[in-house]
């Protein structure tokens, strides 16, 4: 029987060096990318999102980068779908590499998710209920739900409330699992907060370098200011900036604080993970380490 080439997970934090990380990996076996950050399925987000280089793209390809407009709703469910598609129509190893934990988890414990696009006005006039009552209300239709949601938790009580009035059914009932049947190796890539506060900084002024405001500006030429992207972070600090809000330096300065404390989120949601292999980012002959465990966790020898 033929080996099945396995699905190569590169995660952490941002800043922490996945894509260079995945760029060599790629090379050294024969493996093509799948992206797994949720701004980089939008065109015309390149900087802000640190989105791979043309060069790069070109080097090895890319897939899930660029494949929707930025005015578009892209569910995690149309995620989920093309990835899995991708996976099972490309014959070769596949690193899927990115900081967005739930759409990694998408692919990995194979989430069942209910095929629900955002209802806007029925969100609206939920919202407008006010959290503690839409908590309470949410009780009532899906207990299930309810208890494995904090009462603070807006977000994923109105969207609970919103598949159960889009569907009649409690989305306590339409989730679950349903792992894929290929091999899986996971590696995170691992920083203390103090190691990584140098990349961040470096990051953010490198962006600011390479175009960062101007990108922001074409945006909102382009679609407005209240592009639902530009309350994003990098995006929300230059829009400030061009409105005369507060300096450039100290847009910058708010990226920083911002994307640290977003990395803070990002390694505790990984952490929970104990199937994740984690290597230290700054460690010597990082690429051969890797390397050798993802032969050892996958056959040594398929490559």
């Amino acid at each position: 029987m033929a080996k099945v080439p396995p699905l190569i997970v590169i995660c952490g934090t941002t800043a922490s060096g996945k894509s260079q990380l995945a760029l060599d990996l790629a090379q050294r076996l024969n493996a093509v990318i799948l992206g797994a950050d949720s701004r980089q399925i939008y065109k015309e987000l390149d900087i802000g999102t640190a989105k791979p280089s043309l060069g790069d793209r070109q080097t090895v390809p890319h897939y899930l980068i660029d494949i929707c407009e930025p005015t578009e709703n892209f569910t995690l469910a149309e995620y989920q779908r093309q990835a899995q598609e991708l996976i099972a129509s490309l014959n070769q190893p596949i690193l899927l590499v990115g900081g967005t934990g739930l759409y990694i988890q998408a692919i990995v414990k194979g989430l069942k998710i209910p095929a629900v696009p955002p209802q806007t006005n029925l969100r609206e006039q939920l919202a407008n209920l006010g959290q503690p009552f839409c908590y309470q209300l949410l009780s009532q239709v899906d207990l299930v739900a309810q208890s494995k949601i904090e009462p603070a938790d807006v977000v994923r009580t109105l969207r609970a409330l919103e598949v159960f009035y889009a569907t009649g059914r409690p989305i306590s009932s339409l989730q679950g699992e349903n792992p894929p049947s290929y091999p899986i190796v996971q590696i995170g890539l691992g920083l203390e907060p103090e190691q990584l506060q140098p990349r961040i900084v470096q990051r953010t002024h490198a962006m600011v370098e390479a175009g960062l405001v101007k990108e922001v500006e074409g945006l909102i030429n382009q679609y407005g200011e209240d592009l639902p992207l530009l309350h994003t972070l990098g995006y929300a600090e230059i829009k400030q900036y061009l409105q005369g809000q507060i300096s450039l330096t100290q847009a910058a300065e708010s990226i920083i604080v911002h994307t640290r404390q977003f990395a803070k989120r990002q390694r505790t949601w990984f952490r929970k993970d104990s199937a994740i292999h984690w290597f230290d980012a700054n460690q010597p002959n990082l690429l051969d380490s890797v390397t050798k465990l993802v032969q050892v966790d996958v056959n040594e020898g398929m490559f």
